[in-house]
């Protein structure tokens, strides 16, 4: 059966708004930012774990056992994620949690003028970088900017740095297969 686009907006949009209002209310920029972590953090779990994924969308659990399900894998996140989360799965839509989030992170920009930027490095940024780094994406942006630090060895060197619409890719890696890519062409 297909699904009007407009109609899963609108459901995907729901869902958001209940998350963002329920953690605002509760406690605010953090608990916003804490549901949004929890969230990709499922939403990781979940591309990871294909037996995860099948059991939160298997048709033949009631929807009540899909609920359960996604009410256990999400017993330690935010009340508010645990019961939208429920929900989605009793009603066989956890394939929207991904556009949930970044509905969640729409209304993060909007409503508390705040961007998430994830910024990935080889070793730990120390704090005159940090604070390098958030000035300047703040200047950039014209929002608040909270920082998630990655640390990944394999990117060799250098920084990726990426919000939920932009992304740059300064590591060492990226610019080898990019010269790599040079070569291949001349």
């Amino acid at each position: 059966m297909s699904t009007n686009r407009l109609v899963v907006k609108e459901q995907v949009e729901t869902y958001a708004d209940t998350l963002f209002n329920a953690a605002n209310e509760a406690g605010g920029r953090d608990a916003v930012l804490e549901v949004r972590d929890q969230a990709k953090q499922i939403v990781a779990a979940i591309r990871e774990n294909h037996d995860l994924e099948d059991a939160l969308k298997n048709t033949s659990f009631s929807p009540e056992q899909r609920g359960q399900i996604a009410r256990a894998v999400s017993a330690q996140c935010h009340p508010a994620f645990v019961a939208v989360f429920g929900v989605m799965a009793e009603r066989n839509e956890v394939d929207y949690l991904y556009r949930v989030v970044n509905g969640l992170e729409q209304q993060l920009a909007d409503k508390l003028n705040t961007v998430v930027l994830e910024v990935t490095t080889v070793v730990e940024l120390d704090n005159h970088l940090r604070d390098i780094i958030i000035k300047k994406a703040e200047s950039e942006l014209g929002k608040k900017v909270v920082l998630n630090e990655h640390i990944d060895k394999s990117i060799l060197g250098g920084i990726i740095m990426s919000t939920s619409d932009e992304r740059i890719d300064a590591s060492v890696i990226s610019q080898l297969e990019h010269t790599r890519e040079l070569l291949k062409q001349a």
